[in-house]
């Protein structure tokens, strides 16, 4: 699903979450930094502006390139690696800190990939992770989604990592909680049929979704989709501004 579509193109307008999140890890100049199903190098390239000797590791080839591309444009030493947040390809403790920006959390193990940040994360050392919440807009996007394609039965939702309780459940005894901090990413675009469409062009789980659909049912999903951004658009604002409520945490490997 992910190396559908293009998901740089709305990747790169995420680029403040990854700013964010590395001051929330107060990641240090020369630390070894992870970022764990990194796409295009969000949180990869926000770590290297900061002098650390950065990792992001990411199953899409094609979203590993874009990020290549862009850490050449601005200089930085950065190491992309192909490879399943499920079975990382790094040794125990081999990183001072272990990031995921809206990534990790769509890995179809969770329990897995929660684990396999922990065994690569030095004893001591941060993980930190941004992820939608379940009551803010991408929640309600991905609900809609799901109304015309069903995820898997046993599949767990993504968004058990924008909680409270499933991020303790993943990562339980084995870390230790410095901060947990529900923050907004507002989503900015010229309307909402624009939004509608670079989503379907780019989006893997949109671009899936409607390409699985019939014209009827696309259609009608499509203007679901329309008025849920009516109803999440900040009033007041000249163009589309739909807040997007996620969890941030930073965790210490105990």
């Amino acid at each position: 699903m992910w190396g559908s579509g293009d998901f740089s193109i709305i990747g790169t307008t995420l680029q403040l979450v990854g700013e964010q999140l590395c001051e929330a890890a107060d990641v240090a100049a020369g630390s070894r930094v992870l970022d764990v199903a990194c796409g295009n190098g969000n949180a990869t390239l926000a770590a290297a502006r900061r002098f650390c000797e950065v990792t992001g590791v990411d199953y899409v080839a094609s979203l590993l390139a874009r990020g290549r591309d862009r850490a050449a444009a601005e200089r930085l030493p950065i190491r992309f690696v192909e490879g399943d947040a499920e079975a990382l390809p790094f040794e125990e403790g081999a990183f001072d800190t272990v990031l995921s920006t809206f990534g990790v959390m769509f890995a179809a193990n969770q329990a897995r990939a929660a684990s396999e940040m922990v065994r690569v994360c030095k004893r001591g050392g941060t993980i930190a992770v941004a992820s939608w919440t379940p009551e803010g807009f991408l929640g309600d996007m991905l609900r809609t989604i799901s109304a015309y394609v069903p995820p898997p039965p046993s599949s767990p939702s993504p968004l058990l990592w924008g909680t409270e309780r499933g991020i303790s459940e993943l990562f339980g005894t084995r870390t230790r909680t410095i901060a947990l901090n529900r923050k907004e990413f507002v989503f900015r675009y010229r309307t909402p049929e624009h939004f509608v469409q670079i989503f379907r062009d780019y989006y893997g789980p949109t671009f899936t979704a409607f390409r699985g659909l019939s014209p009827e049912k696309a259609s009608q999903l499509q203007t679901d989709l329309l008025n849920l951004l009516a109803r999440s658009h900040r009033k007041g604002s000249l163009a589309l501004a739909v807040p997007g409520q996620y969890l941030e945490v930073v965790l210490e490997k105990k």
